[in-house]
């Protein structure tokens, strides 16, 4: 009995400590070759492009979608989550569950600006 009691309070212990926290962040949708430094002359072919579309260049040629909030990049675990190509390289609210140093998306909003343009 006393070891089921043990093991039980592990389990419990576990579930608390290893589950992810939804949370809402501001910050960057990004891609894993660039992070929050678009470089875009040096990376493609000396071409000036916006942040977004060197974004959707990177994903293209291999890399992943990041966000990057508050300096931190965190990674995306959920890649075909439908609205990271339509925000690429936007300032956005993020919403879901965040666990260390990644995130599972389940909602993303674009930041009111007034001077901003649709991409």
């Amino acid at each position: 009995m006393k070891s089921l009691f043990l093991c039980s309070i592990a389990v419990l212990g576990w579930s608390v400590t290893g589950s992810a926290a939804e949370q809402t962040l501001n910050g960057k949708i990004s891609d894993s070759m660039c992070n929050e430094t678009h470089k875009t002359q040096a990376e493609h072919a000396k071409a000036n492009m916006s942040d977004r579309d060197c974004t959707l260049a990177c994903i293209k040629n291999g890399g992943k979608y990041v966000f990057i909030a508050d300096n931190k990049t965190y990674d995306i675990d959920n890649q075909t989550f439908s609205d990271l190509k339509k925000h690429a390289g936007h300032d956005v609210k993020m919403t879901g569950d965040v666990k260390g140093k990644s995130i599972t998306v389940s909602k993303i909003q674009m930041e009111k600006s007034p001077n901003r343009t649709s991409e």
